[in-house]
């Protein structure tokens, strides 16, 4: 349908799952893609190379997200390549489980770090170039747990709670440039991780689910897509959830 021709998006951890799935429907819907991700540069070219099959311009980039001046050097490198920069998605995550009894205060650190100091430092290093187009869309994903919690994810849920703040205070700074901010918050989604947990577990997250199945990436994609483009051109401040019902 073309909803996002001529866009020129990046997109964060975006060389596998739901970042890559992301990366792939908003190719297919016309836009170009800059992937900003730590994986090794074989699959980070694999990925590339396979988005690039839309006849778009995909170009993938090595950075740590939560390093503000490799940041900034990105940025501004990908602001050369593409020229105007329309769409963010902050979608680089990770999990470090634990009960918080146990938990040791360097996965603490590490998934705050990742999950949320890299929204900040993504979303301050695009706001100059969204400020003089006087135009632009950042979408955070966040998580069903950073809403109703989940125990032996203190961590992670904390990380997720904080990006739904963001994105609501950031959407009241930034809404007069033009520029809107809005958040997902995925449910059980089958990734490649979450296929690893044992069959009893993904049951139960399944018996919970209202639609009684786990969310495919496509699933957040399609959300994505939709707050990327023009049609929620009146949506800001939100956070849309893609649970199955999961959370009410």
């Amino acid at each position: 349908m073309d909803l996002l021709l001529n866009k020129n998006a990046i997109i964060t951890g975006a060389a596998r799952g739901i970042g890559k799935s992301i990366a792939m429907k908003f190719a297919s819907e016309g836009a170009n893609v800059a992937i900003i991700d730590i994986a090794p540069d074989d699959i980070l070219n694999e990925t590339v190379n396979e988005i690039s099959g839309f006849n778009i311009v995909c170009k993938g980039y090595n950075a740590d997200v939560t390093n503000a001046q490799q940041v900034e050097t990105i940025i501004n490198e990908i602001a050369k390549d593409f020229g105007k920069i329309n769409i963010l998605v902050n979608n680089a995550g990770i999990t470090r489980d634990n009960l918080l009894i146990r938990m040791k205060e360097e996965d603490w650190d590490k998934v705050i770090n990742v999950n949320l100091k890299s929204v900040f430092v993504m979303s301050k290093a695009i706001q100059p170039f969204m400020i003089h187009q006087r135009s632009g869309t950042i979408i955070n994903i966040s998580s069903v747990v950073g809403i109703a919690g989940n125990a032996g994810q203190t961590n992670y849920s904390a990380s997720k709670a904080g990006i739904i703040g963001f994105t609501k205070s950031l959407a009241k700074e930034i809404g007069s440039r033009n520029i809107r901010c809005n958040a997902i918050a995925p449910g059980f989604v089958e990734t490649e991780m979450t296929k690893q947990l044992p069959e009893e577990v993904i049951k139960q997250y399944t018996q919970i689910i209202p639609l009684k199945r786990p969310a495919k990436p496509e699933d957040i994609a399609n959300a994505a897509v939709f707050l990327a483009s023009d049609m929620s051109s009146y949506i800001t401040g939100q956070v849309i959830h893609v649970c199955g019902g999961m959370l009410t």
